[in-house]
């Protein structure tokens, strides 16, 4: 499928660039960790046949640039800046650090139609996933340049995903852009342990949210997106039953019909 790339001026002037194809009411998605734009490879076709999907790459990987010093708050302001550059209503969708960002940009611009967020990483303190061992870990395998271990273990032992849907992910060709971003990984893990939940400002979103949630995901994806839906006034759970963190790549037919569900319902 064809994609035209668009430059945007983010808040502190960094370029983020997001890929276009389509055609239809504006969709812009917002891809996790790990990952660059081509995460939503899978997907796009469907979605792009009912909606103008921009696809992000987020700050430091991709079409995007970066900045000396990171901040996950610049992360936010890279999607609104999106969003605003193409003119409201937008339809926004973000999965997992993405949805995190895309979370936290609607309280960042008027312009957003409905808000789906796939298990954003906002996570209850108390049922943090991270760990000393594991940060330990994954600060050994950057500083002996490990860059596919490193993404192994980030997907394994953080985000909680099957060695099975490890080995699907292996096999798909944005594997390689996953082990180039590696350098990213710990700073957006670091960022989420920072991160608290703040239902007063959540509270302020108003745009109708849908949180997908796998019905075999980790309790800690299960316990904060439930939560979330008591801090997000208009919000609601889509579960995809047998589905966990990865459904576009694991049931590709099943994620796209609830987004297209979400999206089009009255």
């Amino acid at each position: 499928m064809a994609k035209d790339l668009m430059h945007v001026e983010s808040a502190d002037g960094t370029r983020i660039g997001a890929w276009r194809s389509g055609t239809g009411p504006p969709l812009v998605l917002v891809h996790g960790t790990t990952s660059d734009h081509a995460r939503w490879n899978v997907v796009i076709p469907r979605l792009a046949a009912r909606f103008t999907c921009y696809a992000l790459d987020r700050r430091g990987r991709g079409a995007s640039a970066d900045a000396p010093l990171y901040d996950v708050e610049r992360e936010f302001q890279d999607v609104a800046a999106v969003v605003d550059s193409i003119g409201g209503p937008v339809d926004l969708l973000g999965h997992s650090f993405g949805g995190l960002c895309a979370m936290e940009a609607a309280l960042l611009t008027k312009n957003i139609r409905r808000l789906l967020l796939y298990e954003p990483a906002a996570f209850i303190p108390a049922n943090s996933v991270y760990g000393q061992e594991i940060m330990e870990r994954l600060d050994w395998l950057q500083a002996t340049g490990d860059r596919e271990g490193l993404i192994v273990t980030m997907l394994r032992d953080v985000a909680g995903i099957p060695e099975a849907t490890i080995d699907i992910l292996r096999r798909q060709a944005y594997w390689a852009t996953r082990v180039a971003v590696a350098h990213t990984v710990l700073r957006e893990l670091r960022a989420d342990e920072r991160y608290r939940l703040d239902a007063a400002r959540l509270g302020r979103i108003r745009a109708p949210t849908t949180l997908f949630l796998g019905g075999n995901s980790p309790p800690f994806y299960q316990d904060a997106t439930h939560l979330l839906t008591e801090m997000i006034p208009d919000s609601r759970v889509h579960v995809l039953p047998g589905q966990e963190h990865a459904a576009m790549d694991t049931a590709p037919k099943r994620f796209t019909g609830a987004v297209l569900s979400a999206l089009t319902e009255p």
